[in-house]
């Protein structure tokens, strides 16, 4: 047993010297391959980022203020029967456009017309005797010079006469009238127009009435060239208009014509051009706007009358501007900003003012100079001090 305690203890030795050296052996080496690490050449650092910028447009600009408005037409009439009587025939086409003097509507003439010769022969038959009564009067004005009359005599002769007169002038109005009436059975067209739909069809009976009170209503004729355009403007648009009258920047509609430009639902801007010709002469205290009309020509007739309408009217004076796209623009909580290309080719962070857009460019009114680049393209890339590769925008 002893002895094979003493055979052991060397083995176990041996094997610890073992152990030993291979440790050895293994951190000797990983310290040659760090050393060899440590002799290579580092890697290049990374290449700065390409970003796309471009210089503000520099620009004298004006703004413009927006506004809802509908249109309308300059002239609007409700044509309505003058006279009574059965409608005798509708000659338009309904919705079609019509012009001044056209003949609209017939309402049946006879009865008119026999009243109208009845009136004539009344005015003729009043004339004869006017022309008896005269010569009744200057033969006693004859005969009373060698008193061949009496003064009594002389008197009814010459009062006749005048009563004469009158009766003539009496009936001559009596059948100017049956001649109006007998003119009002045909209704025509007393402007330029597009016409409505016949609310009476042939064959009813109308009613008449030059007062129009109980006057039946035939159609409506609206004109069509040009256009009103009728919006309201809000209380401090206004008191702004004002001021900038007061310091020479604006007119006013009041005082000349000024500049309007319009688009309809589906228009892509404003492609009508147009002026101010008319505000009203009060605020509304109901709603705290006025109202403004603006008058744009219709040529074509491709307009309406109750379409609704953006009209915009200048809000500023000419002053110079600096513009960007929108896309340059970066958000900051409420701040705007943008970043800017040094001459070093570095970043820097730059809050701005931004003002309303002009021809698809945001106006710019602090916080660059004419001349700096901007970046466009690129932003989610840079960060300010951030060494930049900056180029044109490619073409698209």
């Amino acid at each position: 047993m002893k002895s094979k305690i003493q055979m052991n203890v060397p083995f176990q030795k041996s094997r610890e010297c073992l152990l030993k050296t291979h440790m050895v052996e293994v951190v000797i080496l990983s310290t040659a391959l760090i050393l060899a690490g440590c002799n290579k050449n580092p890697p290049p650092s990374a290449q700065p980022p390409v970003v796309s910028t471009l210089h503000p447009v520099a620009r004298e600009i004006v703004e413009w203020d927006e506004y809802i408005g509908h249109l309308e037409s300059p002239e609007t009439v409700e044509i309505r029967a003058r006279v009574s009587g059965y409608l005798d025939k509708v000659h338009f086409k309904e919705g079609k456009e019509v012009k001044k003097g056209d003949l609209l509507f017939t309402i049946d003439p006879r009865p008119y017309q026999a009243e109208f010769d009845h009136a004539d022969a009344e005015h003729e038959r009043a004339i004869s005797q006017t022309e008896l009564a005269k010569n009744d009067y200057e033969r006693a004005k004859r005969l009373i010079a060698t008193k061949a009359i009496s003064e009594e005599d002389y008197d009814t002769k010459s009062k006749t006469y005048s009563a004469a007169q009158a009766a003539v002038r009496s009936a001559k109005a009596a059948l100017n009238l049956a001649k109006l009436n007998l003119e009002f059975t045909e209704v025509h067209a007393p402007i330029d127009g597009r016409i409505s739909r016949a609310l009476v069809t042939e064959g009813n009976l109308v009613s008449g009435g030059v007062s129009g009170a109980g006057a039946t209503l035939l159609t409506t004729l609206v004109s069509l060239d040009p256009l009103y355009l009728y919006g309201d403007a809000d209380e401090r648009s206004i008191l702004k208009y004002l001021q900038l009258r007061r310091e020479g920047k604006r007119v006013s509609a009041r005082d000349e014509q000024i500049p309007a430009e319009m688009g309809l639902a589906d228009e892509t801007g404003f492609p009508h051009k147009g002026h101010m010709d008319f505000v009203d002469n009060r605020v509304d205290q109901n709603t705290g706007t006025m109202r403004a009309r603006g008058v744009f020509p219709n040529e074509d007739h491709s307009l309406s009358p109750g379409f609704f309408a953006r009209i915009r009217i200048h809000g500023s004076g000419k002053y110079p501007a600096l513009l960007i796209p929108d896309r340059a623009l970066g958000s900051d909580q409420a701040q705007k900003f943008v970043y800017v290309v040094n001459a070093e080719k570095k970043v820097e962070f730059r809050p701005v003012t931004i003002g309303p857009i002009i021809d698809g460019l945001r106006v710019v009114k602090t916080g660059l100079k004419s001349g700096e680049q901007i970046i466009v393209e690129g932003l989610m890339r840079v960060r300010p001090g951030v060494l930049v590769d900056a180029k044109p925008p490619e073409a698209k």
